[in-house]
């Protein structure tokens, strides 16, 4: 079975997607090593000094980095470039999976906490405090940026024909992905991350975006789908090489557009619902602690007009 950075000549198999893969240059894989390894860094510096960081977090941060060097240096990230299901399955771990796995590990926050306030460390946090103030990372976070470019990758990509242009190009798979990866960070940062960030959605507006990449998500799959003709071009010729349909393996692709894309998005939206309740219950408490100290004006004034009330029927 030849496992390389050409296309596949076997039919696929569990056994040969999990084999390795011989890419000549494995961008994604590496970016995975150093971000695992600055993130370790990172936490191994709060714990000698002994300052807490969450456990979770750095296994949260951890599982996304492992997950996206497997789907992209693994023979998965070779099958990807000849059966357009494969590569769908990239795309939704790398939009879907793997960013919330990263968001949720907090890098932004222990980068402020662990990085030296001197020397270099200075320089880094100069910078960091830079981008966060910065007009141009407020808008490309934001719902108007972050929500069309998560639904260009997917209608703009397979309806408009920008998927065999960008494939026919030199490093156009490696290209997709990164964009892929980067249009996911995008969406999730503000839905989910509880690092300091340049605009700050409420839980109402984190909950709609969800609720409306969805439904739009949903669709696309079910038109994949149901779509009686082929969308990329660029696949047929080695999907046929390999035995197998192409209209088939781009239903295929629809199905895990519909159902592997979906599982994320109600974990997200179970997450963001959750978070919703503890602030406001949170909220809550904070209000009926302060009322017991400080007394609650509103209700003070009531009481006191409904005693001038009695005392106005008394005196009658």
């Amino acid at each position: 079975m030849r496992m390389s950075g050409e296309i596949p000549d076997s039919p696929p198999s569990l056994q040969a997607f999990l084999a390795p893969a011989d890419i000549p240059l494995p961008v994604l894989p590496i970016v995975a090593g150093i971000l695992a390894a600055l993130y370790l860094v990172g936490a191994i510096r709060l714990w000698t000094h002994g300052r807490r960081w969450p456990v979770w977090r750095t296994v949260s941060f951890l599982l996304g980095c492992v997950l996206l060097a497997a789907v992209t240096g693994l023979g998965v990230e070779t099958y990807g470039q000849a059966l357009v299901s494969v590569f769908m399955f990239q795309q939704l771990t790398l939009m879907m999976m793997v960013p919330p796995l990263l968001v949720l590990g907090s890098p932004g926050t222990l980068l402020l906490r662990s990085t030296p306030h001197h020397g270099a460390g200075r320089v880094v946090l100069t910078a960091a405090h830079s981008a966060l103030r910065s007009p141009a990372a407020k808008w490309i976070l934001s719902p108007w940026a972050t929500v069309p470019l998560y639904l260009f990758a997917f209608y703009g990509i397979y309806l408009a024909g920008a998927a065999d242009a960008i494939l026919a190009l030199p490093g156009g798979h490696v290209a997709l992905e990164v964009g892929f990866l980067l249009a996911g960070m995008l969406f999730t940062i503000p839905i989910l991350s509880s690092d300091p960030l340049p605009v700050r959605l409420g839980h109402g507006a984190r909950a709609l975006d969800v609720f409306a990449e969805a439904a739009l998500h949903a669709f696309f799959g079910v038109f994949l789908m149901m779509a009686s003709t082929i969308l990329v071009g660029s696949f047929v010729a080695p999907t046929k090489a390999l035995g197998i349909d192409p209209l088939a393996d781009q239903q295929l692709a629809g199905a895990l557009a519909w159902s592997y894309g979906g599982a994320p998005t109600v974990l997200m939206l179970i997450y963001v619902m959750h978070r919703w309740f503890r602030s406001d219950t949170a909220r809550a408490a904070a209000a009926d602690r302060y009322a017991d100290v400080h007394g609650n004006t509103d209700l003070d004034m009531y009481n006191a007009y409904l005693k001038k009330l009695s005392s106005h029927d008394r005196d009658r």
